[in-house]
């Protein structure tokens, strides 16, 4: 048997960052004033822009990008792996990209496939994002629908 211990590794940080243990971060970079919640996982290769907040229980694989001034809700998971042809990635180059703009608010339990979501949008709680955000606004439901215009 083989036991890794979770934890705080290889993290590029900077200024008046809060990481609440216990939580397992490693190869990802934490902008000035980032909060990370208890029980959060964030994975290589992700960035997290300045005076963004992470609640608890949320999972950010790699290759996220979210900008600043954002609030990730609690159980907030994202998805790198779309299962193409009904199947796991047989390797990491198969992974896509996600990328939060600046002002985004994530409701919790909200699940962020690969895309790429535009400033100032509002994602309830609960949603699934599948596709890109392009306009600002409040968007909700499964899939994720725009509901309100800008925020």
């Amino acid at each position: 048997m083989k036991i890794i211990e979770s934890g705080v590794r290889d993290v590029r940080v900077e200024e008046d960052v809060v990481i609440i243990s216990p939580s397992n971060l490693y190869g990802c970079t934490l902008q000035k004033g980032v909060f990370i919640g208890p029980f959060v996982e964030v994975q290589k290769d992700v960035v997290i822009g300045e005076r963004t907040r992470v609640q608890s229980h949320s999972f950010i694989c790699s290759l996220v990008s979210i900008g600043k001034d954002c609030f990730i809700g609690h159980g907030v998971m994202f998805v790198n792996d779309v299962f193409a042809n009904g199947q796991l990635a047989v390797s990491e180059l198969e992974w896509k990209k996600t990328k939060i703009g600046d002002r985004v608010l994530i409701g919790s339990n909200a699940t962020i496939l690969p895309v790429r979501i535009c400033d100032d949008v509002v994602i309830g709680a609960g949603s699934v994002v599948t596709k890109d955000i392009t306009e600002s606004g409040t968007y909700a439901g499964n899939p994720a629908r725009k509901i309100k215009g800008d925020t």
